[in-house]
């Protein structure tokens, strides 16, 4: 199947004929941080991905490998940094705060992985 653009005269400019894919899956947060890096930095690989009509499954496909890798990543964050199980029943303070380091630490591992890339 072939994506021929077809066009709309207005005055003296011919106007793509741009249509948005419809799909049933919400693009998620990773997903919505590429979209946002390829709008301020990366403006004419935006726009191609707009024209070929492939930037939503580019954006779900970000989101879905970004969801994969943290969750891939955070056990052997939390195993490294020793938030156990015993540790959360005994200071279940100081294991929050070490997942929440755990996760800032992926996701700026994802960050430059997936997302800036």
């Amino acid at each position: 199947m072939t994506n021929e653009l077809t066009y709309t005269r207005n005055g003296d400019y011919l106007i793509p004929n741009l249509t948005i894919q419809e799909t049933d899956q919400p693009i998620g947060k990773y997903g919505r941080m590429r979209q946002k890096y390829l709008q301020e930095h990366r403006p004419i690989l935006w726009n191609r991905l707009i024209l070929s009509e492939k930037l939503y499954p580019h954006l779900l496909e970000i989101d879905q490998a970004a969801e994969s890798r943290l969750e891939q990543m955070m056990p052997e964050l939390a195993k490294a940094a020793g938030a156990t199980e015993a540790l959360k029943a005994s200071d279940p303070m100081k294991w929050v705060g070490l997942m929440n380091t755990c996760k800032a630490q992926a996701e700026e591992v994802i960050l430059h992985e997936l997302i800036m890339n």
